[in-house]
């Protein structure tokens, strides 16, 4: 099941956590069994071990005080989930579409853009208890940074469309550090070799898998021509990119990011 889904996905942190339930230190004792869909709009402190954990009652916090999370959306699965057990891969597969499409519109971002910054989600469910008794709701929430066990960063108060518009804030930007795109990401504000600048489509929502060998060359063909095109047709320069696997593809994902070695 599905539980998390970063601004660069697989490569970067795209996690398929499942972990054992339990109730976190410090749960809300109000959450920890909910059998209604949780509100929207309201802010918490998460950390990597609660996003492992498929339900969560993390405390609420005041959205003017620092905190790392914010529920975006929430609501009641459909009724084909009514009978359905928890981790089913259809259920996993509804809420990566139904999550990624809210946060897009929460944000003001289009697919592309959602790729190459340091925003990501989290899903939430039921607890065991709660499922067994017949509660069916879902909850995505919105995290920022986080690759590769860093903290997840402080989130602004008001995060709706958060990346629209011409000029982004470079503090919610992805770009990487080091010899190649696979050194430790950074947001775009630090100092940075790498700077993820396109994503480039490999194929249609319905078209099928096309190998990892296809993906690979289509994927470096086609960002050598982006990233050239967005440095402005320079005669020397470099570039990098990061592909997806079959599991990325099967859950959605049909796009690639090219990176620019630029400190810009």
């Amino acid at each position: 099941m599905i539980r998390l889904l970063t601004a660069l996905a697989a490569a970067l942190l795209l996690c398929s956590a499942c972990a054992a339930g339990g109730s976190e230190a410090g749960a809300d004792p109000a959450q920890v069994d909910a059998m209604t869909p949780p509100a929207t709009h309201v802010c918490r402190n998460l950390t990597h071990a609660d996003v492992q954990r498929p339900t969560n009652a993390s405390p609420l916090v005041d959205c003017d005080e620092p905190h790392n999370a914010e529920t975006y959306a929430a609501g009641t699965l459909p009724p084909a989930f009514k009978h359905v057990e928890e981790g089913n891969d259809h259920l996993a597969d509804w809420v990566y579409h139904t999550c990624t499409a809210r946060l897009e519109k929460h944000l003001g971002a289009d697919q592309s853009l959602l790729m190459r910054s340091m925003l990501s989600w989290v899903w939430f469910g039921p607890s065991d208890r709660a499922w067994a008794k017949g509660a069916r709701w879902y909850r995505c929430d919105l995290v920022g940074g986080g690759q590769a066990g860093a903290p997840y960063v402080d989130l602004p108060a008001d995060t709706r469309n958060l990346l629209r518009g011409k000029h982004l804030d470079d503090r919610w930007m992805v770009c990487a550090r080091g010899a190649s795109v696979n050194g430790p990401k950074v947001a775009c504000s630090q100092k940075h070799t790498w700077r993820a600048v396109t994503t480039i489509k490999l194929g249609e929502p319905s078209s099928s898998y096309p190998g990892d060998a296809v993906v690979r060359a289509k994927t470096r063909q086609y960002c050598a021509d982006s990233v050239k095109a967005w440095l402005g047709y320079p005669d020397d320069f470099d570039y990098g990119y990061t592909y997806f696997g079959e599991d990325e593809w099967d859950a959605g994902n049909r796009r690639s990011v090219c990176w620019a070695k630029t400190d810009r």
